[in-house]
């Protein structure tokens, strides 16, 4: 199915958003699975999963079963979770690899850095090798990976540019915080399942328009007029605000807050979608990490990390500031699920946007647009 996206592509002033399709369609959502996720960074998992060496979690990425794994050396590595052998999945649970991982078919075993070590009677009854089982040729395959702000980003691909071109503007606006950063632990996480299209979490993400209505506690003292849109087209866009207010405890004490940050940050936080799939939050204090994982057309789990400066932050203090995001971001829940059963209606033409407070959605449909129609003519040009 070839949607049209013209109309998505002009100015915002003029620009319809993507169409139904882009929401609801199975089909299309296997286009953009291709062309905005597996040929992107797109983001997994937090490195966090996997905090010590032998460290390994399966995990499912539309369809892909995949293992997180933290190798002996402490690298953070993705493999596909599939023996090379017969293709059993090697990993079920998350676990700690004491030696080698084992597949528990044919008993395979590899190293934790993807190498076919084992190889039991292959050769026949006692024999361990074989002249055609090519141990060097037949290590796990792995799928590119980098770790940045602690999430496990991937290319499946393989072919987008290197992380820190890709990503080389965020990079820079941002790196103050590059700093150690600690996960808050168990009670610092939490998951979101949204019967609604990826996208629109990411878009409802990008602006503040919504805050008076949806929001009204953080609109309180954060309010519409505090907040300032940020687009850099192609790469990311999201909201900041001038307001940010520390979260105390009943004595007044808050969060440390990051090493030498420029005076902006003593009253500013920022709220960037990084395209495809990674929504990310900084603030003096702390920081916070959603990773959007599609599951269909019309469901998302929404993965939600929270950091400190330091690893041994106050725990009620923790507790009471993931209870906030957590209402924050359970809010937002109503609106992204109305707005999918919205796009089942046949006329509804993708909407318009407000020039003046929704450039930041225009600037990520317009690069869903562009991202499929190159993926479209690279198609066309394989025919």
């Amino acid at each position: 199915m070839t949607t049209p996206l013209h109309n998505v592509r002009r100015p915002v002033a003029e620009a319809n958003g993507l169409p139904n399709a882009h929401y609801i369609d199975p089909a299309v959502f296997d286009e953009e699975k291709q062309a905005l996720l597996f040929s992107q960074w797109a983001g997994l998992a937090v490195a966090s999963d996997v905090p010590e060496p032998g460290d390994a979690v399966p995990l499912t990425f539309l369809g892909m079963p995949l293992l997180l794994i933290r190798d002996k050396a402490g690298q953070v590595r993705v493999f596909q979770n599939t023996c090379r052998h017969r293709g059993m999945i090697l990993v079920d649970e998350p676990r700690r690899i004491a030696g080698a991982i084992r597949c528990p078919y044919h008993s395979w075993c590899y190293g934790t850095d993807g190498r076919l070590v084992s190889t039991p009677h292959v050769g026949g009854p006692g024999r361990n090798t074989h002249e055609a089982v090519k141990r060097p040729e037949l290590g796990l395959v792995e799928i590119r990976s980098h770790v940045w702000f602690d999430v496990v980003w991937i290319n499946v691909t393989g072919d987008a540019p290197p992380f820190d071109a890709a990503m080389a503007d965020v990079l820079d606006r941002w790196r103050e915080f590059e700093q150690p950063m600690y996960h808050g632990g168990a009670d610092s996480r939490f998951q979101l399942s949204v019967n609604s299209n990826w996208k629109l979490a990411v878009e409802n993400y990008c602006e503040s328009y919504h805050l008076p209505w949806v929001h009204p506690g953080l609109n309180s003292y954060s309010r519409l007029e505090d907040h300032y849109n940020i687009e850099k087209p192609g790469e990311y866009s999201g909201q900041g605000t001038l307001v940010y207010r520390q979260l105390g405890n009943e004595n007044g004490e808050t969060f440390p807050d990051f090493k030498g940050l420029s005076d902006k940050w003593d009253t500013a936080a920022e709220y960037l979608a990084i395209y495809p799939n990674v929504l990310l939050g900084v603030h003096r204090d702390h920081a916070f990490a959603i990773i959007l994982v599609p599951e269909g057309p019309e469901r998302t789990v929404e993965n939600i990390h929270l950091y400190y400066t330091q690893p041994d932050t106050d725990e009620g203090l923790r507790a009471r500031n993931t209870q906030l995001w957590k209402t924050v971001f359970e809010e937002d829940i109503f609106v992204v699920e109305g707005m999918q059963r919205g796009r089942h209606a046949p006329l509804f033409d993708g909407g318009r946007f407000s020039p003046a407070m929704d450039g930041a959605t225009h600037c990520f449909h317009d690069w869903v647009a562009g991202k499929i129609e190159t993926h479209r003519a690279r198609a066309r040009a394989a025919e």
